[in-house]
C-alpha cells in the first residue's frame, strides 16, 4: 500500500478543490436559507465526471475505486461544500449496481448516476427497526413475474431529487420460508410509492424524508442482483457508505480547522496574533493529528476495498467511519471556540458546523453500533444483543 497518492489522483484534488472554492460555504448557506439543493454545483461536478470516478469507463464513469471518490468529497468538504448525496448514489447504489446488477441494469443506470443525471436515493432505516437488516418488515412477495413491496422507510436522503430509490425488503425463502434481504430499485413515480419530508433542527440541503410503500408493483428486473445473495450485496454498498461518511467527516473537520487557524492569525489582541498562544495553538495542533489518523484509516479502508478485501475493509471502513466523526466533531467545536464570541454569529457562520459535525457521531451509523461492531467483531467479545 503507497502513502503516495498518484500524479493523477492529486490533479483530481485540485480540480474538486478549484471548483469548490468557487461556490464554497458562502454558497450552502445562501442555498439553505432559501430552501433550495446545490444542484448548480452538483450538476457541474456531473459534466466534469467527479460523481462517478468509481464507476466502470464502459458504463460512463471514471474507472477508479472508492479512494478516488472519496476524496473527491473529501476536497469538496473542505470547501465547505459536501455533497450528501454522492454517498448515496454513485457510491452505495452506483457501487451494488456495478458489482451485482444485470447487464441491463448497469445500462439503465450507471451511465445517469455516472454524470449525475439520475440520483438514486437508498432506504433501509425502518421506523422500528433502525437498520438492523434482520428485523426489517418491509416485504416483497412475488405475483407471477412481478413483486409486490409493501413497508415504511425512514430518514431516506434525497428522495425529491432522486429518480429511484434503491430499497432494503425481505423475501420469503421457498425452502425454509424464512424472510432474507433483497434490494429493489423502485421508481419515484411508482403507483403507491408515497413520501414526506422529516422536519429537521439541522439546516441542510438535502432533506430527509419517511417512505410509504403500499403494495407497490414491480417488474421482476427491479430486483437488484441475485435474491439468494443480497446480504453480501448489501454488505458491498455498506462499506463504501461508511468510507465516505468518513471522506465528508475529514473535509468538514478540514474545514473548521482552516477557518481556526486564519481567524488565530488574523485576530491580534495586545499586539500579539491569538494563534501565537499555546492554549490555542496545542489544541488546533491536536484536532490536526486526529484528521491526519482519521484519514489515513479512511485511506487504508478505501485501498482494502478497491483491493477486493472486502472483509478487512469492512473493519476498517467502521474505524475510519468513528474517527473521522469524532475529529469533526472536535475541530467544529475547536473552530468556535478560538473564534469567540463571532463563533457564534452570523456573519462567521461558525456555530451551524457545530450541529453538522455532531451528526456525523449519528449517521449513518452510529458510533455506539461501531463500537459494538468492533468490540465483538474485532476483539471477539460477546454480544450483548
Amino acid at each position: 500500500m503507497s502513502f503516495v497518492e498518484s500524479p493523477e489522483q492529486r490533479a483530481l484534488r485540485r480540480a474538486v478543490a478549484d471548483l469548490g472554492a468557487r461556490y464554497g460555504r458562502d454558497y450552502v448557506r445562501r442555498q439553505v436559507r432559501q430552501g433550495e439543493r446545490l444542484d448548480e454545483l452538483w450538476r457541474e461536478a456531473g459534466k466534469l465526471g467527479l460523481l462517478g470516478v468509481n464507476l466502470p469507463e464502459r458504463y460512463g464513469g471514471g474507472g477508479g475505486g472508492m479512494y478516488d471518490l472519496s476524496l473527491v468529497l473529501e476536497e469538496f468538504g473542505a470547501a465547505g461544500c459536501p455533497l450528501l448525496m454522492m454517498v448515496v448514489s454513485p457510491a452505495i447504489c452506483g457501487t451494488i449496481i456495478a458489482r451485482y446488477g444485470t447487464d441491463e441494469q448497469k445500462q439503465r443506470w450507471l451511465p445517469d448516476i455516472a454524470r449525475g443525471e439520475a440520483i438514486m436515493a437508498f432506504a433501509i432505516t425502518e421506523p422500528d427497526a433502525g437498520s438492523n437488516s434482520h428485523r426489517l418488515t418491509t416485504t416483497a412477495r412475488r405475483d407471477g413475474g412481478d413483486w409486490i413491496l409493501s413497508g415504511r422507510k425512514v430518514f431516506v436522503s434525497g428522495v425529491d431529487q432522486a429518480a429511484a430509490v434503491l430499497v432494503v425488503g425481505r423475501t420469503e425463502d421457498a425452502k425454509t420460508g424464512r424472510l432474507k434481504p433483497a434490494l429493489f430499485a423502485v421508481p419515484t413515480g411508482a403507483a403507491g410509492f408515497e413520501y414526506r419530508p422529516v422536519e429537521m433542527d439541522l439546516a441542510m440541503p438535502d432533506k430527509q424524508f419517511l417512505l410509504f410503500l403500499d403494495d407497490v408493483r414491480l417488474p421482476g428486473r427491479a430486483l437488484i442482483g441475485e435474491e439468494d445473495a443480497a446480504l453480501r450485496q448489501l454488505f458491498a454498498g455498506l462499506n463504501p457508505e461508511r468510507i465516505m461518511a468518513a471522506a465528508s467527516s475529514v473535509g468538514m473537520g478540514r474545514y473548521a480547522l482552516d477557518r481556526a487557524v486564519t481567524y488565530a492569525n488574523s485576530r491580534s489582541v495586545w499586539d500579539t496574533p491569538i494563534g501565537a498562544h499555546q492554549g490555542l495553538a496545542h489544541p488546533l495542533a491536536q484536532i490536526k493529528i486526529e484528521l491526519e489518523l482519521a484519514r489515513l484509516m479512511m485511506q487504508k479502508a478505501a485501498a482494502l476495498y478497491d483491493a477486493g478485501e472486502d472483509l478487512a475493509a469492512g473493519e476498517a471502513a467502521n474505524m475510519a467511519k468513528y474517527a473521522a466523526g469524532e475529529a469533526a466533531c472536535a475541530a467544529a467545536d475547536r473552530a468556535v471556540q478560538v473564534h469567540g464570541g463571532n463563533g457564534i454569529t452570523t456573519e462567521y457562520g461558525m456555530a451551524g458546523l457545530l450541529v453538522a459535525a455532531r451528526a456525523t457521531r449519528i449517521a449513518p451509523v452510529s458510533r455506539e453500533m461501531i463500537l459494538n461492531f468492533v468490540g465483538s467483531h474485532s476483539l471477539g467479545l460477546p454480544k450483548s444483543y
